[in-house]
């Protein structure tokens, strides 16, 4: 890597302060750049579904020297209960077993939290930005001149997208979403709920054909997550009306069994409340001159893989460590960081092809199969192919050696 006083391209602006912008901001300023992240939202997102952090994440979180903090604000979670209707349990299965969270380090943490220690790691030396968002970008040799929403213009040398699967600089740089965006034809929903079921680190779920319902305890057990996910063609909906997609969770729910009429009574007061299609980002390039993309922006791999936190540190590890390595040069750092990362951005997408229909079974004789599936797994000789398979993706590339860490 040159030294500090080599570096080219110091400044970088930032597109969002969810995971893959704080993470990029950590390497950056310990490379020697100068990071400034704009959030659109007015203060840190909170909520969100609990996260995995597998495999070559894990070894970027411990090279942050933050894997202690994010073991304390694990979930902690043993494992999950499918159920019928009746609440009658029809098979279980262990954390550790299904995707190998508690190996090596490996844990399950809410997006919010992992946001907030990612934030608590870069505050005092990254520059926030937050309730706004960029307006326009236009590119020369000099750099990125930047008009924002409500700051003042400014030049960057560099720009990054790291503002999610509706990306914003994507949509200014490389064109509209419709153009990158694959429905995996299955939407989602997370909402904080108080813990009603009274759950121990645990997880139950219920399925009816081409739907899921679920909850999970939070915070020490002193609060829970409703989940639902079902089956669908591509709805139009604004993405930003959030009336509007409390009523279509309501409706596609309405006058199911089990636990769902309870959790649905917590629907209208949730502040939290997440929905959107799960979806994939496919991409051929992440990067067009001083603008590149990382995380969901640029690959997002849907709700499905399991990999959304580990491609976004991982994408954000390399992306800093190229630019490093390569003093600064754009050009030289964003095609090595697409070389290096495209294995595993495949390898996630791919593994989520087929998951929805385990997730969220079409038929009933499916969610049967399912659940003997799931209560044979423990005992066959060949778990660890099945059981774990989202770790092994999640080391689908090694955490690259960079000078300076």
């Amino acid at each position: 890597m040159s030294s500090t006083q080599s570096l080219k391209n110091r400044t970088v602006l930032i597109s969002g302060a969810s995971i893959a912008g704080p993470a990029l901001a950590f390497w950056l300023h310990r490379y020697g750049f100068t990071p400034t992240i704009v959030e659109r939202a007015p203060q840190l997102r909170a909520g969100g579904q609990a996260i995995d952090v597998l495999g070559t994440a894990t070894e970027v979180v411990r090279r942050m020297g933050l894997l202690e903090r994010v073991h304390e604000m694990s979930t902690g979670k043993r494992g999950t209960s499918y159920v019928d209707a009746a609440g009658t349990v029809k098979a279980n299965i262990s954390s550790e077993v299904f995707n190998g969270v508690g190996a090596n380090g490996d844990t399950e943490i809410q997006r919010g939290d992992l946001s907030q220690v990612l934030y608590e790691a870069t505050r005092d030396n990254v520059e926030y930005l937050f309730g706004d968002s960029i307006a326009e970008l236009a590119q020369d040799d000099s750099g990125v001149h930047v008009t924002f929403v409500n700051a003042e213009p400014r030049t960057f040398d560099l720009v990054i997208g790291a503002d999610g699967v509706h990306s914003n600089t994507r949509r200014l740089v490389f064109g509209p979403e419709s153009d990158f965006i694959r429905h995996m034809g299955y939407y989602i929903s997370i909402y904080t709920t108080p813990n009603l079921l009274e759950l121990d680190r645990w997880e139950l779920d219920y399925n009816t054909p081409g739907t899921i319902a679920g909850s999970y305890s939070a915070r020490n057990n002193t609060e829970a997550k409703a989940v639902f996910a079902f089956d669908s063609e591509q709805l139009d909906y604004d993405y930003r009306d959030v009336a509007q997609q409390k009523k279509i969770l309501a409706d596609r729910f309405a006058g199911q069994g089990w636990e769902v009429p309870r959790l649905l009574a917590h629907l209208d007061a949730a502040e939290d409340f997440y929905f959107d299609a799960m979806a994939q980002i496919h991409m051929d390039d992440w990067s067009k001159g001083r603008v590149a993309l990382v995380g969901d922006a640029g690959y997002c791999a849907s709700p499905l893989s399991g990999q959304g936190a580990d491609l976004s540190l991982v994408g954000a590890y390399i992306l800093a460590g190229e630019l490093a390595a390569a003093g600064g040069d754009h050009t030289v750092a964003f095609a090595r960081y697409r070389a290096e990362m495209r294995p595993m951005v495949e390898a996630c997408q791919t593994f989520a092809e087929g998951v929805g229909k385990w997730y969220a079974p079409p038929s009933n004789s499916m969610i049967r199969m399912r659940n003997l599936n799931v209560r044979l797994l423990p005992y066959l000789p060949w778990r660890g192919l099945i059981g774990g398979a989202p770790q092994k993706v999640a080391r689908t590339v090694a955490a690259k050696e960079y000078a300076g860490i």
